[in-house]
């Protein structure tokens, strides 16, 4: 059911950055502390001149006297001469209860900073950017990674990623591949042992005859089951962008997989 928006239009200071922008993409929200954190990002398509910006709530609730999105503008940004795209956020917690904050599409692939939890942006004086995925070693041209989700499992994080190309209705390429690591800053490595800074990357799901380009995912945690929530382009609706979510199995050697 909607229940209104948080923006009714792109924020000034987003609109001033990014004078070509055309909406707000990649919305992920959280529960921190007492507060929701919705991190959102500003760009052009194709273009790394891109921001992330934050907007928090006290609640999710509209019906309540408290309900009321307050934005935080930049988090992040990313110019032409950056070897990275400021755009596809996604906040995790770690085992300690460290913040971090990964993004990233296409260029030189995933990053990963801290992210301080009292003011949701970046630690003061913290300027450490990790990199933990990359298509291919950077060669400075753009490789086909982006839209990075982090969870935990077992005693491992596991990063998923999307390879090849979305937007392009049933003619979008897209997949979910992923990677584990003992620690949330990596490194991580598929199945075969390969990094995912070096193109590596396990299947998790990918498109059949009827959906197609599965990816820009998220994971959905629901008592001791797991779903995937993703986005298909169905061939039986006019290629239309499709929400779709399907449970999760791990294997016995603890990866995940879903189905169609």
């Amino acid at each position: 059911m909607k229940c209104g928006f948080v923006f009714d239009t792109i924020p000034a200071w987003a609109s001033e950055a990014i004078p070509r922008a055309k909406g707000i993409w990649a919305p992920d929200i959280s529960r921190v502390g007492d507060r929701y954190f919705l991190y959102y990002a500003v760009s052009t398509f194709g273009s790394n001149q891109s921001v992330i910006g934050l907007a928090t709530n006290a609640t999710l609730d509209p019906a309540s006297p408290d309900f009321k999105w307050v934005d935080q503008r930049l988090v992040l940004r990313s110019k032409f001469h950056d070897e990275f795209n400021a755009i596809d956020p996604n906040l995790v917690r770690d085992r300690d209860g460290n913040l971090w904050l990964t993004w990233g599409s296409f260029w030189s692939g995933i990053k990963l900073a801290r992210i301080d939890p009292a003011t949701g942006k970046r630690p003061e004086g913290d300027t450490k950017v990790l990199s933990i995925a990359s298509r291919s070693p950077p060669r400075g041209t753009p490789d086909a990674i982006e839209a990075p989700y982090i969870v935990s499992h077992g005693d491992w994080y596991y990063l998923f990623v999307s390879f090849d190309l979305c937007c392009r209705g049933v003619d979008s390429t897209y997949f979910v591949a992923c990677g584990r690591s003992r620690d949330i800053t990596g490194p991580y490595f598929d199945v075969n042992g390969r990094s995912l800074m070096e193109g590596g990357g396990s299947i998790v799901i990918q498109g059949n005859e009827r959906f197609h380009g599965t990816g820009h995912n998220a994971v959905l945690r629901d008592g001791d089951r797991d779903y995937l929530v993703y986005h298909a382009y169905d061939a039986q609706n006019a290629g239309i962008a499709t929400l779709r979510v399907s449970p999760i199995y791990w294997t016995p050697d603890g990866w995940p997989r879903a189905q169609l």
